[in-house]
């Protein structure tokens, strides 16, 4: 994995979000969706598609990474994402990070906080389907580190398999333990797998010694299925006990809910329960949809005993079953996280609406209220994992879409007196003395002392409870935990049928009622709701009886038990057929029935009327609705607002937060009707409008986008000069309004209107409605020669209406006898041309009816606008003959005037001739001028040269074109190569590629295959390199042997082509070994000059004007970059302000600079030269990026920001806008401008499409007229070849540079040679004196080709390959100019140029014949010196191994040499048998195979 940046430039423009925008503090992904949120110790874990996020505990930005195996952006590779992210700290604190993603068959990859240094990186450990759940925890056993990890690897469907998922025998494994050392699954330390059913792991969770899975098949999320889920347990056991084995799974009831979406573990001591969120599994939204159940975790231990979904070895019993009343019911939730503060237990809930909310839950395990901490203004669902801040836990991060927010916990403030604070019952609440308002406990003063903070545990009501008995037959007495006097008494029957006790007896504290109504004790299931007060306190419970017939009756209570429960749980028990049988019970006792309730979706606003149908109203009295929201809160009593008839009534709804409702209706005495679900929603809102024109005579459809328009109750279109216009009066559907325009028809010129969604009596704003005047139809031609058939073709002037031919009715009339009949044509398409626009149309004949073309009218129809089309006048003869005396005339003054023209066109020529002769003179004495005058300014102190490190430095030379592959070798190896050794597979193919005699037939065989191409040469070289990185004298071995091959396969056809491409492994073989043993040389001698010159060439193209747009600039040395179209110019001298950043203030910082510009600079131009002269100066950067930076003309009057683009830019005729620039705003020389920071982030002053310009004016412009009192009415004239003299200008100014850069390549430093080049050097003469090669040429191109052809020109053209800089295109084209001119120094050929030459090459051609005879005389230099011995040869090599020993992951390269291997296994081992001598090393491959074969089989064990 490549080290994160050390500037954090991803995130600037997120800080500039963050700190400009109102509300909680967030952090946006910039891209992807979340996948995956975790917290550590020192901040947040966030993880979107293939990238990792580390970001402070306030959501600012920390650094960002990416996975070895994933590519430069976030989406890359598509589809993948995080499903495991597990930090835990080992002992001495050293923080480890376990990442799981989807990509490459399920990699897991380990970390070392806080460097990120990776540990280990394995594949098949999580799951790779794009829906495939993984569950894991990490802990420790007898001081190892352990991952146990549930995972679905396979769906079990074979038809959608991926491609990713394991072998058949292996698809049933779901749950693993592996060692952290190194993520391998073995049997002995635990493999559970799982019956036929695919199965999805929502959580991992470990108490005490044993793990818990949640979890449910597949196959119940897929419809049509329904079972409860399960909860696996298993037991941790040292390795040499058997690992971790299955003790069974529970079945968890929640309602007869069969999907767990999310879910958490809450610790209170040695007590602990685990928190689940458990949904239907059907599509439809109901107010019941999801619940909340608790499970307390020594009663999930002690009753998992089953074994249905698991294959599992010894004791099994029969599937047991838990079942718990929820404790809150809701339509939507998503995620919850639960916690315990001040001893009480505090759930956190999201929703799929975008809620985060809070619900404090008794001893009982009974929920308060909810309360609505955060709701998100776009509603998207709030992500499965809410976590508190690890550093204030005050705060809790909540997820959703691709941004992250930090919410506080509570929001103390709402509650105003202390007697309202200390009510809510908020555990994060209390009353602060000193402050006099309720405040969290930090943020009070003293509130450590008892009186400082006053919080629920001072509060009177703390324990009170209600407690029942029976003491009598149909008797029921109630009374308070807590003994004080009584001042009220309620007491409710709520199921089966509402009935209010009001005789109830008050006896000091506790009250008796007596149950009289019939039909109560007939029922096994009854709800009782008990309200008691006292003083200073007072409490309200619900309570379900159970099995108390009996008890009622006849007075035996033995077997009546009453539970408290919450409201919207009760008496829930079966749950298909029981559920349907009661619901028919329910309609057949009821006295009314229901049929629909309309509507139910409505806003948050209330409804003034809903419209209730059924039957019976009219005999019925009491009647009432019974509205009930999140489960604890108080149930809504409407009463009937107008019974209509017997079969239609009324209601009036009241506002309330958003959320889905349970609604029934009851009349007294009766049982309410079946629940329905009514939906409280946010108010609509628009996001887009199509089409958002209309003409004036209206009647066009418009769709309106945005979100809960099935809310609104008509559409409006507000005008100033009229009322407003409602134009529907109907709801849409969820996400789009459909409606047609009204007619305007006293704005004739066009207007622009509002329009207004209408809810209850608010006005919502929504888009704006540009109306145009109706549309103009010129004519019209009919053909009728293609009878029976007629084409109509209807010509229209042009509008900004953007017709569409569906919007368009043609029909034609004509009388036929006394009768008037009509034709509807098909308009087949709408064309525009710059005059008009064309409407074809067809219509196809079928009856004999003939048309009678003189009573022909043709009419068009666009929504309420109908108008007549006349045709083309047919009287063309008649205007011929009025028009011919008039052509006459006008041809008779035409040729008066053309003499005229003809004179002034010759006087304009040559002024024309004059002005080009006035420029070329000019152009070339200022060239001349600057040749002879212009002083050589190169760059004297650059500061430290950026060296990029070896590892980077040859990757890059290794795979300059696969980044991929150079991402794998990126990554940190670990401390000892033991673990390394350990296995045996790698250790022998490592031996086997130690076989010189293998080795060498392994890739003359490889080389022999049609389908092993140049790329797969290449990389093979590249990974065998880094495999024998550590034996590089093996390694020059081979490449002895490789090129005295190559050289017998050249010698017979042309001995001089040698080396000069690579098209076989030894060629890119030499490249990577000549790199590794340079790598110091390049270093130590060539970097310095190296970097000179690509300064000191910016330095020179920044110089004179650049072209924002293509970045042409005038001082070159490639004429395909020259800037040829400049103007005049002249330098301007800015007298720059810094303005003091707080994060980068410097006592020793120089604020104020004069900064040299251009005229032409643009505003972002300016930006970059102030930037640079401040690092100059100061030696460190300003601290602020362009975008972020802007600049301000001080002066007497207003100060002006300056900018690229405002409403001062010149607009051209063709629309482009020209950028603005220092000449632009008139700024003269010494003028003050100061730099200050952007509030908010603008558009890159250097991203411009094609509608901008900066100096390459568009051909329209570039022929006007110049200005000036000199050549008023002379027009401007450029040619390219005026400017040449520019290209020699800039080599003459780096010529210097450039020698001295040159002269260090091919000079001898101390009269030494590199060992590697004197070495390979004195091979290829050892080589040619062999071959007897007596032709010095041949010598000399093979050393030109192994040395400056495949090592220096790779260099020179690529400076990013040393340095850590950018190479900009401008920068690569005046580099290749620089190595095309190093080449022709090497090369033997006589250079003939002549005048029609490329400039690239004229520019050195009287340099090259004086680099030639240095360069002969450094290849001489070289074969004189006295030949190095084998010693000092080896001890070099054995040297460079050392250095680089532990820098690549060598495992990687032999398991891509293994992939080749593989793949022509057939084909070697035929080569091998033809082959002597190679028996043994036949065996060894086929034990490498056999050992590699097993390991990637054994990877899912």
């Amino acid at each position: 994995m490549a080290a994160p940046p050390p500037a954090l430039s991803w995130a600037l423009p997120l800080l500039a979000a963050l700190a400009g925008a109102s509300g909680p503090q967030s952090f946006e992904l910039p891209g992807p969706r979340i996948d995956n949120i975790e917290v550590s110790g020192g901040g947040v874990l966030v993880a979107g598609g293939s990238c990792l996020y580390e970001l402070w505990p306030e959501l600012r930005p920390r650094r960002r990474l990416v996975p070895a195996a994933a590519g430069q952006g976030c989406r890359e590779p598509p589809g993948t994402r995080s499903n495991l992210l597990l930090p835990y700290e080992e002992a001495g604190g050293v923080g480890v990070l376990l990442a799981g993603w989807t990509q490459k068959d399920g990699t897991c990859e380990v970390w070392e906080l806080p460097a990120y240094r990776q540990r280990l990186n394995r594949s098949e450990v999580v799951s790779c389907l794009p829906d495939g759940s993984t569950a894991g925890v990490v802990f420790q056993l007898s001081g190892a580190w352990y991952l146990a990890v549930a995972a679905t690897y396979s769906t079990g469907d074979s038809e959608s398999r991926l491609g990713c998922e394991p072998s058949q025998s292996d698809e049933a494994t779901v749950i693993t333990m592996r060692s952290m050392d190194n993520l391998e699954s073995k049997e002995e330390l635990g493999i559970i797998k799982r019956r036929k059913e695919p199965l999805h792991f929502v959580d991992a969770l470990q108490w005490g010694d044993h793990l818990f899975f949640p979890y449910y098949r597949l196959k119940v999320r897929r419809g049509g299925y329904a079972e409860p889920p399960s909860m696996a347990v298993l037991r941790q056991l040292r390795p040499s006990e058997g690992g971790l084995t299955l003790q069974g799974h529970v079945a968890l009831d929640c309602g007869c809910r069969s999907l767990i979406v999310s879910s958490s573990l809450i610790r209170r001591g040695r007590r602990g329960w685990w928190v689940g969120v458990f949904h239907h599994n059907h599509d439809a939204k109901a107010w019941n949809t999801t619940a909340v159940c608790i499970f307390g975790m020594e009663e999930v231990k002690e009753q998992a005993c089953g074994s249905t979904d698991f294959i599992m070895n010894g004791r099994s019993c029969g599937a047991k079953s838990i079942k718990k009343l929820p404790t809150l019911v809701h339509s939507g939730l998503v995620a919850v996280y639960g916690t315990v503060v001040l001893n009480q237990i505090v759930l956190f809930l999201g929703t799929d609406d975008g809620q985060l909310l809070k619900a404090v839950l008794n001893e009982a395990m009974e929920s308060s209220c909810p309360e609505v901490l955060y709701e998100i203004k776009e509603e998207t669902s709030i992500f499965p994992k809410l976590r508190l801040d690890p550093v204030d836990n005050n705060y809790i991060y909540v997820s959703s879409a691709n941004k992250v927010r930090r919410i506080p916990v509570a929001n103390c403030s709402r509650y105003i007196s202390q007697p309202e604070c200390l009510s809510a019952k908020d555990p994060y609440c209390g009353w602060c003395s000193l402050k006099q308002r309720c405040t969290l406990k930090e943020s009070c003063p003293h509130s450590s002392s008892s009186q400082g903070w006053v919080n629920i545990s001072h509060a009177a009501d703390e324990d009170v409870r209600i407690l029942l008995r029976f003491p009598a037959r149909n008797q029921v007495a109630v009374a308070a935990s807590r003994s004080k006097p009584l001042t009220s008494c309620m007491i409710k029957i709520v199921t089966p049928a509402e009935i209010f006790y009001e005789n109830v007896v008050l006896s000091n504290s506790s009250c008796l009622c007596n149950l009289t109504s019939p039909g109560i004790a007939d029922s096994g299931c009854l709800v009782l709701e008990a309200a008691l007060a006292s003083g200073s306190w007072s409490i309200t419970q619900t309570f379900q009886l159970e099995n108390c017939s009996r008890c009622v009756r006849q007075g035996q209570c033995a077997s009546c038990r009453w539970t408290p429960v919450s409201p919207a749980t009760t008496c829930q028990e079966g749950c298909d057929a029981a559920a349907s049988e009661g619901i028919t019970a329910v309609r057949e006792t009821e006295h009314i029935s229901i049929r629909s309730i309309e509507p139910l979706w409505i806003s948050t606003l209330g409804k003034s009327e809903i419209t209730v149908r059924g039957e019976n109203f009219t005999r019925a009295s009491g009647i009432k609705l019974v509205l009930a929201g999140i489960t604890g809160c108080k149930t809504d009593i409407i009463k009937v607002r107008n019974v209509l008839n017997d079969t239609q009534m009324t209601f009036a709804l009241p506002p309330t937060r958003k959320e889905a409702k349970s609604i029934c209706v009851q009349a007294a005495g009766k049982k309410c009707s079946p629940p329905m679900t009514l939906h409280y929603v946010s108010l609509p809102s628009c996001v887009g409008i199509t089409p958002n024109t209309s003409w004036i005579s209206g009647g066009r459809r418009i769709t309106t986008i945005g979100r809960n328009f099935n809310v609104v109750d008509s559409v409006i279109i507000s005008d100033e000069q009229r009322a407003n216009l409602t134009v529907a009066r109907c709801p849409g559907n969820e996400s789009e309004y459909h409606y047609l325009t009204p007619s305007l028809s006293h704005a004739a010129e066009g207007k622009v209107v509002d329009m207004l969604l209408k809810v209850e009596t608010t006005f919502i704003p929504c888009v704006k409605l540009h109306y145009h005047p109706d549309p103009v139809f010129i004519n019209y031609q009919l053909h009728t020669e293609l009878d029976p058939d007629l084409e109509l073709k209807i010509y229209k002037e042009n509008d900004n209406l953007n017709i569409s031919k569906t919007e368009v009715e043609v029909y034609l009339s004509y009388l036929n006898g006394a009768q008037t009949k009509r034709i509807w044509f098909s308009v087949q398409n709408i064309t525009k041309k710059p005059d008009r626009s064309t409407i074809l149309c067809r219509f196809k004949r079928e009856g004999t009816d003939r048309i009678d073309f003189s009573t022909v009218k043709v009419f068009v129809k666009l929504g309420n606008f109908e108008h007549e089309v006349k045709p083309t006048s047919s009287h063309i003869y008649l205007y011929v003959l009025i028009l011919l005396p008039i052509v006459v005339g006008v041809i008779i003054v035409a040729f008066i005037v053309t003499r005229y023209k003809s004179k002034e066109l010759t006087r304009k020529q040559s002024q024309q001739l004059e002005l080009l002769e006035y420029e070329i003179r000019k152009e070339i004495r200022e060239g001349f001028a600057e040749l002879q005058m212009d002083e050589l300014d190169v760059v004297d102190s650059f500061g430290t040269v950026p060296f990029l490190d070896y590892k980077h430095f040859a990757l890059r030379t290794f795979f300059p074109e696969s980044g991929g592959y150079a991402s794998i070798f990126s990554e940190d190896m670990p401390q000892s190569r033991d673990q390394t050794s350990k296995d045996e597979s790698f250790n022998m193919l490592h031996a086997l590629i130690c076989n010189k005699n293998f080795l060498v037939t392994l890739i003359h065989t490889l080389e022999k295959q049609k389908n092993f191409s140049v790329k797969d040469r290449c990389l093979f070289a590249s990974f065998l390199t880094i495999a024998l990185q550590t034996k590089l004298v093996y390694l020059t071995h081979i490449l002895e042997v490789l090129t005295k091959d190559l050289m017998e396969q050249s010698s017979n056809v042309q001995p001089k082509l040698l080396l000069r491409r690579t098209e076989s492994v030894v060629e890119k073989l030499l490249t990577n070994w000549m790199s590794v043993c340079l790598s110091g040389f390049l270093r130590e001698t060539i970097g310095e000059p190296f970097y000179l010159l690509v300064t000191t060439l910016n330095q020179r193209i920044n110089k004179g004007p650049v072209d924002a747009i293509t970045c042409k600039a005038l001082y070159t040395l490639n004429e395909d970059w020259l800037l040829w179209q400049v103007s005049e110019f002249r330098t301007v001298t800015l007298n720059v302000l810094f303005e003091k950043l707080p994060e980068n203030a410097r006592g020793e910082a120089c604020q104020s600079l004069p900064v040299n510009v251009l005229d032409c600079d643009t505003i972002g131009q300016a930006k970059e030269k102030s930037l640079q002269a401040f690092l100059n100066k100061n030696g460190f950067l300003y601290g602020l990026q362009l975008d972020e930076m802007g600049l301000e003309l001080v002066s007497e009057e207003q100060p002006r920001e300056l900018l690229d683009v405002d409403g001062s830019s010149e607009v051209l005729e063709d629309g482009i806008r020209k950028l603005n620039t220092i000449g632009h705003y008139e700024i003269s020389n010494g003028a003050t401008i100061r730099v200050f920071k952007k509030k908010a982030t603008s558009r890159s002053d250097v991203d411009y499409s094609d509608e901008h310009c900066h100096l390459i004016l568009p051909d329209s412009e570039a022929n006007k007229d110049v200005k000036g009192a000199g050549h008023k009415g002379k027009q401007k004239f450029k040619v390219k070849e005026m400017y040449l003299t520019k290209l020699l200008s800039t080599k003459v100014a780096i010529h210097s540079v450039v020698e001295k850069l040159f002269r260090s390549i091919w000079s001898l430093p101390n009269n030494k040679a590199p060992v590697a080049i004197k070495y390979f050097f004195d091979f290829l003469d050892a080589q040619a004196e062999s071959k007897k090669i007596t032709d010095p040429d041949v010598v000399h191109i093979w050393k030109t080709n192994s040395l400056p052809l495949r090592f220096w020109v790779n260099i020179l053209k690529n400076p990013q390959f040393v340095f850590d800089i950018k190479k900009t295109s401008h920068i690569d084209g005046c580099l290749s100019v620089i190595a095309q001119a190093f080449m022709d120094a090497f090369s033997l050929a006589e250079q003939t140029l002549g005048k029609e030459a490329p400039t690239n090459k004229l520019l050195y051609a009287k340099d090259i014949p004086l680099y030639k005879k240095e360069v002969k005389a450094y290849y001489k230099a070289i074969r004189d010196l006295p030949p190095l011995t084998t010693s000092e040869v080896e001890d070099f090599l054995t040297q460079e191994s050392m250095k680089h020993e532990n820098e690549f992951n060598e495992k990687v390269a032999l398991l891509e040499i293994n992939r080749y291997i593989v793949k022509y296994y057939d084909e070697i081992v035929s080569k091998l048998e033809r082959e002597r001598g190679f028996e043994e090393v036949q065996k060894q491959l086929q034990q490498v195979k056999a050992l590699f074969d097993e390991k990637k089989k054994c990877k899912w064990h």
